[in-house]
């Protein structure tokens, strides 16, 4: 009886611990009015929505360890979600691939670097939050984008969106930090959308209608890439 009693303490400190620390400040909170709740009414019922409320957002900003990919080329996602578009854009220095990962409000919401490499610019855009799908969420919604210089030589941009209910984009990592593949660098509240912005010449390995979980599942494999030239220089400019 008592083994059990500490092995179930464990799984909970574990569950605690692979957690967003957003998650503690809003589940703490409900907590506390619950109880307040209590003494103020001296019933179980007032305290119930609450307390189910707290128990959601612990669980929606769970963080999960992942088992990140290794091998050269390899892009992982940067974010759990629903693959909702895959496009070859034609651009005035070359063709992208443009891919878009959708969240709803179930997905883990932690968002990972696609790629080891040098954070080479990050860009904050004020928005409208009109909803993750629409196509227009992509240039009018609030967003984060990230362009890294992988280690091999190519460029990867990924494009955090706000969606219909998201208010808040979280990206911690300044220019020139050193990012590793599948590294936390944000997350994205309450629904969102993601974007990947890839050469290319990439090797797609994931299709519409996929569903891909971050620092996990491999988007696409690059080729063996020459050293940063001036055609991915005008590239990056073209990018963001």
């Amino acid at each position: 009886m008592g083994r059990a009693k500490n092995y179930n303490e464990l799984r909970f400190f574990a569950f605690l611990s692979l957690m967003v620390r957003d998650g503690y400040y809003y589940g703490i909170s409900l907590f506390i009015v619950a109880a307040l709740l209590y003494v103020l009414t001296h019933s179980p019922w007032p305290p119930i929505v609450p307390v189910l409320l707290a128990f959601f957002f612990l669980w929606f900003f769970r963080d999960p360890e992942r088992a990140i990919p290794q091998g050269p080329g390899l892009v992982v996602s940067p974010a759990d979600g629903k693959v909702t578009s895959v496009l070859r854009v034609t651009t005035p220095d070359g063709e992208v691939l443009r891919m878009s990962i959708f969240l709803n409000v179930f997905n883990v919401h932690v968002n990972r670097s696609p790629v080891a490499g040098i954070l080479r610019d990050v860009r904050y855009q004020k928005g409208l939050y009109l909803n993750a799908m629409n196509p227009e969420s992509a240039e009018k919604n609030e967003q984060n984008l990230a362009v890294v210089v992988a280690d091999e030589g190519y460029i990867v941009s990924f494009k955090q969106i706000a969606g219909l209910l998201a208010r808040r984009i979280v990206f911690r990592p300044e220019p020139g930090a050193r990012l590793e593949r599948g590294q936390r660098v944000g997350l994205i509240k309450f629904g969102s959308r993601v974007d990947v912005i890839l050469p290319g010449n990439a090797e797609m390995l994931v299709k519409k209608g996929d569903h891909v979980q971050g620092g996990a599942t491999v988007l696409a494999r690059m080729p063996a890439h020459d050293p940063l030239g001036e055609r991915d220089e005008l590239l990056v400019e073209t990018l963001v």
